[in-house]
């Protein structure tokens, strides 16, 4: 099985419908109106749809406790499909909307990777994100806290939200905080705007863009993305069946790829798209026609742009070169 890492998906949108209905069970709550359209599957018609959807559903998460298991059970489940390292983007936001202090939710998440680590032999991290349609005082807020490393496993700072209607360069302050203090940076970007928002994004503190296909928009932008060797967080999933791309085979993973960008593999809100870490790399191998070579490649960019420390990055890049990948 190939050794797979993934540095981009939400973790609040990694809980698949049965477990939300568990945790809102456990807390005594109903699951709001209008978050499923079947018992399997969750409703939403486009992106912003999706976003409220995925609040709704995020709501019901309300412990530390809730936290630590949608942590364990999806570490769990990309142990299953061969990851050895997953970077998970918690968002400070939703956990304040329901009470939960920021000491709570990070406890939360690094008892399941703890308990994931134990059981599965995967390892994770935690990048805390900002929601950049909750305005630029809320972002410098999560980044102040973030550069404080509040635990270990707090490696990065993220934006996530409405891309289009929130462009980056206000939060330029919130992003040299968390730089300044040593975390790795990384921002959504040239997914649900153009190249226009990717160019922008440039201007931060960053070494990787979530998403950054619609870089493929700009020829010359392309070039200089390959030229920085940051490193693009794609979720060919995400984007085909969010009407990014209107298809596989016009996903530009493969032309990044050739304009020499450094490409990951990751399936950002994985049971809203049918997406899995194992699914993304059969994406690559089954429609992009990517080798195991070439997938464990992939792998090594992950590792080696990952925000993890030194001598974790060191460890995963040893596991890598084993001939399975798996903890010896």
């Amino acid at each position: 099985m190939v050794p797979k890492a993934e540095l981009h998906v939400h973790l609040e949108g990694t809980a698949p419908p049965d477990l939300v209905r568990r945790v809102a069970e456990r807390n005594g709550l109903r699951v709001p109106e209008g978050v499923f359209a079947t018992p399997d599957r969750f409703a939403w018609r486009d992106f912003l749809d999706f976003l409220q959807t995925y609040d709704m559903a995020a709501s019901v998460i309300r412990t530390p406790d809730d936290y630590r298991d949608i942590t364990y059970e999806y570490l769990a489940s990309c142990a299953a499909d061969g990851a050895i390292y997953v970077e998970l983007i918690a968002s400070p936001d939703h956990a304040a909307l329901v009470g939960l202090s920021d000491e709570e939710h990070i406890a939360g998440i690094a008892a399941g990777i703890d308990a994931a680590r134990a059981e599965h032999g995967i390892e994770a991290r935690i990048l805390l994100t900002c929601i950049r349609n909750l305005g630029v005082e809320q972002a410098l807020r999560i980044a102040t806290y973030a550069a404080g490393r509040p635990h270990p496993y707090v490696v990065g700072f993220q934006m996530a939200g409405d891309e289009a209607g929130y462009p980056p360069g206000p939060f330029a302050e919130a992003y040299a905080v968390a730089a300044a203090a040593g975390l790795g940076c990384s921002v959504h970007a040239g997914e649900w705007a153009g190249a226009e928002s990717v160019r922008a994004a440039l201007d931060l503190p960053v070494t990787r863009i979530g998403h950054g296909v619609r870089a493929i928009e700009d020829p010359a932008l392309v070039a200089e993305i390959a030229e920085r060797g940051l490193v693009l967080e794609c979720c060919p999933t995400s984007n085909v069946v969010l009407g990014v791309f209107e298809s596989f085979e016009a996903h530009p993973l493969p032309a990044l790829r050739e304009a020499g960008v450094r490409v990951t593999l990751a399936s950002d809100d994985p049971p809203y798209f049918g997406a899995s870490v194992g699914g993304e790399y059969a994406v690559a191998r089954e429609r992009f026609g990517l080798t195991d070579a070439d997938l464990v490649g992939l792998t090594r960019t992950a590792i080696e742009a990952s925000f993890a420390e030194p001598p974790l990055r060191a460890a995963l890049l040893a596991r890598l070169d084993d001939d399975d990948g798996r903890p010896t």
